[in-house]
C-alpha cells in the first residue's frame, strides 16, 4: 500500500492553465482519507533532486483557487531532460521522503521522466504510483484529442492575428509573424481562427508538417500581394527544407542552441527578420514588417479559454482519482466525445512517452498554405466563450465631383 504522501511538480514551458492542474491535484487529494501531505517540488525535477519541496497542504483553499486562475507555473519549472541516471536520483529522493504518489505535469519529456521513475520503483519493489498529467501549448502529445495549455495559447494566436490583420488592412503591406511549434503546427494553424471575411489574413500559413521552399514562399507572397495589395503570413518556427534543416539555420549565420543542443528557434526574432529581408530584397516590396510572438503566447494573462481552464483542472483531479482508485501508473489523456464534450482515460506511459503528434493531413489544405474546415471545426470549441469579433464599414461611396468615373 502506497504511503499517504503526494508529490507534484511542473515541467517544461509554462502555460495559462497549468496551475489549474496543480490545484486540481492538491484539492482532490484532500478528499481522500489516508493522504497526510501534498508536497510541491519547486522547479520541476531539479527541485526533486535538490529536495526543494513546499507544503501544499498548508495552503488555504482560497489561495489555491487564486493561484489556479493565474497563468505560468506557480511552482516554477525546468528544462532539465532527465536520463536514467537522473531519474534514479529522483527515485532515491522520493523513497527517502516516503512519497507514495508522484504526479508530474508536463509534455513529452515529462511523460518520459514519469515512465523511467515508474520503472525504477517497480524494479526496487517500492509501492509508488506515477501519473503524468498532460500539458503543452504545442498540442503534440499522442493519444490526446488536445492538450491543456494549447487552447488558451491558440486563443491568443487567433486574436493576435485578427489584430494584425486589421492593422495591415489599414496600412497595407506584408506582415510576417512567427509562432511557436518546432515539430507540430497546431499553434500556427490557430491563426486562421481569427479570420472573419474572405480576404482577411493570415493569407498564407506555413507549418512544419510540410517542406518549406523559399522560392515557393516568395512566389506565394508575390501572388497574394498582387491580388490583394497586402499579405499577412503566419509561420511556424519549425519550418524546414526537404533535408529537415530548419530554415532559420539556412538563412542565419549565427544562432543560439539550447541545453539539449537544439537550435534556439523561440524568442530570437531571427526567422521573422530573415524572411522579411528576403521579401524586401527579392520582391521589392517596401512596407514589410515582422514579429515573433515568442513567449507571449504561453502565459498571456486575460486571454484564457474557459474550456481550457476547466479541462486543465479536471486532468489534475482525474490523475488523483486514477492513482487512488485505479492503482496503476499512466498518462491522463483527453478524449473528445459528442459535438463537444470530453472524457478522460489513463494511457500506458509507454504509449505517450517520447512520442510526438503532428497535425493530421486532413487539417492541412492541398496547397500546404492554409488549414481546412475540419481543423476549424476541431479548434473552435476549444477557444472558449467570448471570442472578440471584428467588423467593417460597408462600402457606400459618395459620387466624385472633380474626378468623375
Amino acid at each position: 500500500m502506497a504511503s499517504g504522501k503526494i508529490l507534484v511538480a511542473q515541467g517544461g514551458g509554462p502555460t495559462a492553465v497549468i496551475n489549474q492542474s496543480l490545484v486540481g491535484v492538491a484539492l482532490e487529494a484532500r478528499r481522500f482519507r489516508g493522504i497526510e501531505h501534498v508536497y510541491g517540488a519547486r522547479h520541476g525535477v531539479r527541485g526533486i533532486v535538490n529536495e526543494d519541496f513546499v507544503h501544499l497542504t498548508q495552503e488555504t483553499s482560497h489561495n489555491l483557487e487564486m493561484v489556479a486562475n493565474t497563468p505560468s507555473s506557480a511552482l516554477g519549472s525546468t528544462r532539465d531532460k532527465p536520463d536514467a541516471k537522473y531519474c534514479h536520483e529522483i527515485f532515491k529522493v522520493l523513497r527517502a521522503h516516503e512519497i507514495g504518489h508522484f504526479f508530474y505535469i508536463g509534455g513529452n519529456d515529462s511523460s518520459d521522466t514519469v515512465r523511467i521513475v515508474s520503472a525504477e520503483a517497480q524494479k526496487a519493489g517500492y509501492p509508488l504510483r506515477c501519473v503524468h498529467i498532460p500539458k503543452t501549448i504545442d498540442n503534440d502529445l499522442v493519444g490526446n484529442d488536445h492538450t491543456p495549455g494549447f487552447p488558451s495559447a491558440a486563443r491568443f494566436v487567433a486574436q493576435a492575428f485578427a489584430g494584425a490583420n486589421l492593422d495591415n488592412a489599414a496600412l497595407p503591406g506584408v506582415y510576417v509573424a512567427v509562432v511557436m511549434g518546432r515539430h507540430a503546427g497546431f499553434l500556427t494553424a490557430a491563426s486562421a481562427l481569427g479570420k472573419k471575411f474572405a480576404d482577411d489574413g493570415p493569407h498564407l500559413i506555413y507549418l512544419p508538417e510540410r517542406t518549406f521552399s523559399l522560392e515557393k514562399f516568395l512566389a506565394d507572397v508575390k501572388a497574394t500581394y498582387e491580388r490583394l495589395g497586402r499579405c499577412v503570413i503566419a509561420v511556424s518556427e519549425g519550418i524546414h527544407d526537404s533535408s529537415g534543416a530548419p530554415i532559420a539555420t539556412l538563412l542565419a549565420k549565427d544562432l543560439e542552441h539550447d541545453d539539449h543542443g537544439n537550435v534556439q528557434l523561440s524568442g530570437s526574432g531571427a526567422l521573422a527578420d530573415l524572411l522579411c529581408e528576403e521579401i524586401k530584397s527579392k520582391l521589392g516590396i517596401k512596407r514589410v514588417r515582422g514579429d515573433t510572438l515568442g513567449y507571449l503566447q504561453r502565459s498571456f494573462i486575460g486571454c484564457v479559454s474557459d474550456v481550457d481552464q476547466r479541462e486543465a483542472r479536471e486532468v489534475g483531479e482525474k490523475a488523483v482519482q486514477f492513482a487512488m482508485w485505479g492503482q496503476q501508473d499512466g498518462s491522463v489523456a483527453i478524449k473528445r466525445t459528442g459535438f463537444y464534450s470530453v472524457d478522460y482515460e489513463l494511457l500506458p506511459l509507454d504509449a505517450v512517452a517520447g512520442k510526438t503528434r503532428v497535425m493530421e493531413d486532413a487539417f492541412i489544405t492541398a496547397s500546404g498554405t492554409d488549414v481546412t474546415d475540419a481543423f476549424r471545426l476541431y479548434l473552435r470549441p476549444l477557444l472558449g466563450s467570448g471570442m472578440p469579433d471584428a467588423y467593417r464599414l460597408r462600402t457606400n461611396p459618395v459620387t466624385k465631383v472633380l474626378r468623375p468615373a
